[in-house]
């Protein structure tokens, strides 16, 4: 069983899988995705929603907003109804948090929800070029945020 997680995770370390980064996103290798950057509590993410959307790619609304912390904190919300197995919408977590993991925003409160159906039951759950496909609209959406702090400056 070992080898099988291995193979399942490895696809996110391996630098040449990776599309290239977006103008205004570093990558930092080194950081953690530390508790102290999630957010998990009800009022949390209730809280964000009730702003509007900042933007919005195919598959995903980001909702974000200052916070008085030192870091950035995500949260990331995939319903059943959008990505009807658990295999899916765990694989959409971890590709979120892989990217925010590696992007250096400022401090903000960034929720992540899945706004369309990704696929369905007739095919895999999780495939290279859905990984990619959805690595590519995570980093649109928090190079957005960069851009946005830059032109606030």
């Amino acid at each position: 069983m070992p080898a099988a997680q291995k193979a399942a995770s490895a696809w996110l370390y391996k630098p040449d899988a990776s599309p290239a980064a977006p103008a205004g996103v570093t990558v930092n290798q080194q950081a953690r995705y530390t508790r102290a950057q999630r957010i998990l509590k009800a009022d949390e993410f209730s809280s964000a929603f009730r702003l509007r959307p900042v933007f919005r790619t195919s598959n995903f609304t980001l909702y974000a907003r200052q916070n008085g912390l030192a870091q950035a904190r995500l949260g990331v919300v995939a319903a059943k109804r959008l990505a009807q197995r658990a295999a899916t919408r765990n694989m959409i977590k971890r590709v979120a948090r892989e990217v925010f993991r590696q992007s250096d925003l400022p401090p903000l409160d960034c929720i992540i929800r899945l706004s369309s159906a990704i696929n369905t039951k007739a095919g895999p759950a999780s495939s290279a070029v859905l990984k990619k496909r959805l690595r590519e609209q995570i980093m649109t959406l928090l190079a957005s945020q960069l851009a946005a702090e830059g032109t606030s400056r």
